[in-house]
């Protein structure tokens, strides 16, 4: 039997349809509406405006589904990198989705075990769900290897001093609030071992996160802002709590 290959999804499919229907109307109205038009050269501006707007509209909805099937694979491989696994680590994923982060780094591990967190929002992730990510793990035969929770990163009661390694990719962002995304990064390192590391990425507010940590007592490193293998380009933070 054939093996079943892991889907991962795509990231923000609500903006990705919003995009490309607005870049599409914009592109008709540019070619065939208002050239039809005799209304002078500010409408022929108008005209020029909305077609180009319309194509890179549509470009950038094309990138962002080329980042969900393709280049969120390359990035993940590079946030993982950033740390040297012994194979016993606990490693918990912060807005695990359907499992791209969590299964590479259960992949990784021998007597370890990941615990995958999300709060399940489809509007972040298509089928953003805990059967998409079991149908993952189980496709690439780590399912053992994984916990799958429902919890929210700024309340949840997970014990002091519990995790080895902690990752997220495209998720603190989407909690609504300056605060509570602060609240966030302080539960991070309060949920981190000494010692221990937590790499970040976002494509926005990873300033914000470092100052926080930094306050916080802990080592930041920026990696990076990836312009070219990522959309919208991602900036990774590695972050290692005080011994």
């Amino acid at each position: 039997m054939a093996k079943i290959k892991a889907k991962y999804g795509i990231d923000a499919p609500g903006v990705i349809r919003n995009l490309i229907v607005i870049g599409v109307a914009l592109y008709i109205l540019g070619i065939f509406v208002l050239p039809r038009i005799n209304a002078g050269v500010w409408l022929t501006s108008l005209n020029w405006a909305m077609l180009y707007t319309g194509i890179f509209l549509i470009i950038e909805a094309l990138l962002m589904i080329w980042y969900s099937k393709y280049g969120k694979l390359k990035h993940r491989d590079r946030m993982l990198a950033l740390y040297s696994f012994s194979g016993h680590e606990r490693v918990l994923d912060i807005g695990a989705g359907r499992g791209l982060l969590a299964i590479g780094a259960a992949k990784r591990l021998t007597d370890g075990k990941v615990t995958a967190m999300d709060i399940w929002r489809t509007q972040d992730l298509s089928d953003n769900s805990k059967g998409a990510l079991l149908a993952n793990a189980a496709s690439e035969r780590v399912e053992d290897k994984i916990d799958i929770i429902s919890d929210d990163i700024c309340t949840t009661r997970l014990a002091d001093n519990s995790f080895d390694l902690i990752v997220s990719n495209l998720c603190l962002h989407n909690i609504g609030t300056a605060s509570n995304r602060m609240t966030a990064c302080n539960q991070i390192l309060r949920i981190l071992k000494p010692g221990a590391v937590a790499i970040i990425s976002d494509f926005k507010h990873t300033a914000t996160y470092s100052k926080v940590f930094v306050e916080a007592g802990a080592k930041v490193e920026k990696v990076g802002t990836f312009i070219f293998s990522t959309f919208p380009a991602l900036t990774v933070i590695k972050i290692i709590k005080p011994a």
